[in-house]
């Protein structure tokens, strides 16, 4: 969410000087002769889509080997997870260590500054762009089977004496079924049906039964798409630093729990930017009162464990960038000059102006 903030011409004041935009470094106590702004620090947001699936052992499951010969059948219920992908995406925050206050003097060109909620400069003179919507932490159900495999047992299952015999004559149903089946495909069936859609129902029919009446013994699964958000805040480069831990049984767990592998992060700086030289012999230059932007320098993310590498994007980010100045005269009563920044490193996304 952004907002605008319009700065009235408070200086109608009578002054002779030419009018144009200030900029200082931030000093409290100044809000009342401008605004003060932030440029941003740019994190990265890492998005982990991992599936959860829950598995309930059936009724009969101590039971699968000996009459179905189905071998490592779950006993108890547990949870199985698996990463499905890493996804990383870029915003900006305030950084409070670039702080500056813009003066309007008489008549200036600039009395519109659009900042966002932390304080980030986005526009000057036009309409702030709008910030991307970030991926948020949620949690999606798949739609479970509405299917009871109780609703197959026959009289006779329901009326067994005891467990063991109600899964033998379950085991037995579903060996009846799958005969049934193959007579029907084959054309032997006592009760053949009149055409091919008659054919196709009754053999859904028979899978239905089947695959309910096994899930006596295999159990039943529930499945659920999870997304983490970790937010990474880059202060220089890193070559392997523990991201998080994830457990094939617990899914994401404490970095200090050894149940979970590692997951590791690596931040590269590109050095995309040309390197800046100081002649030790020239003097300073005087320090100019205009309008700071970033540029942004290029920065490669990855996110890998032992064996794999999940994803590697690069990113400008303004921490390993530079700040650079804005000149006064865009802003002078003569020209009237509209820009706009990026709100994820403050760079200048557009700049166009009108002169009078």
């Amino acid at each position: 969410m952004k907002r605008l903030t319009i700065l009235a011409s408070l200086a109608f004041c009578s002054s002779m000087a030419f009018a144009q935009t200030q900029v200082s470094d931030y000093r409290p106590g100044l809000t009342e002769e401008g605004i003060t702004y932030f440029l941003p620090s740019t994190c990265v947001r890492v998005a982990i889509t991992a599936k959860k699936v829950h598995h309930k052992p059936g009724e009969f499951c101590q039971f699968a080997e000996r009459f179905l010969r189905l071998k490592n059948v779950a006993q108890t219920e547990y949870d199985e997870w698996t990463i499905q992908q890493v996804n990383l995406s870029s915003y900006g925050v305030a950084d409070k260590q670039k702080a500056y206050t813009v003066k309007l003097k008489a008549k200036t060109s600039a009395p519109f500054v659009g900042l966002s909620e932390d304080g980030r400069l986005l526009s000057i003179n036009t309409e702030a762009p709008q910030e991307k919507e970030l991926v948020k932490p949620s949690v999606v159900k798949e739609k479970a089977s509405s299917v009871d495999p109780s609703s197959f047992k026959t009289q006779e299952i329901l009326h067994a004496g005891s467990s063991s015999k109600m899964a033998e004559l379950t085991a037995n149903e579903i060996y009846d079924i799958r005969e049934n089946r193959g007579l029907l495909s084959k054309g032997q069936a006592d009760f053949m049906p009149k055409d091919g859609e008659q054919l196709r129902l009754m053999l859904a029919n028979l899978d239905e039964q089947e695959e309910g009446l096994l899930k006596l013994f295999t159990g039943t699964t529930t499945t659920e798409t999870h997304t983490f958000v970790l937010d990474l805040q880059p202060k220089g480069e890193t070559e392997k630093m523990l991201l998080f831990r994830f457990s094939k049984y617990l899914g994401i767990v404490a970095n200090d729990d050894p149940a979970g592998v590692p997951y590791y992060v690596e931040i590269k700086d590109l050095h995309t930017l040309p390197e800046t030289t100081v002649d030790p012999q020239m003097k300073p230059k005087k320090k100019v009162e205009d309008v700071r932007y970033a540029i942004p320098g290029r920065v490669n993310v990855r996110v890998f464990n032992d064996t794999d590498e999940f994803v590697s994007q690069s990113f400008p980010m303004a921490q390993f960038g530079k700040v650079e100045h804005l000149g006064g005269e865009l802003f002078n009563k003569k020209n009237t000059t509209r820009i706009t920044f990026y709100p994820e490193t403050g760079g200048i996304q557009k700049l166009e102006g009108d002169m009078q």
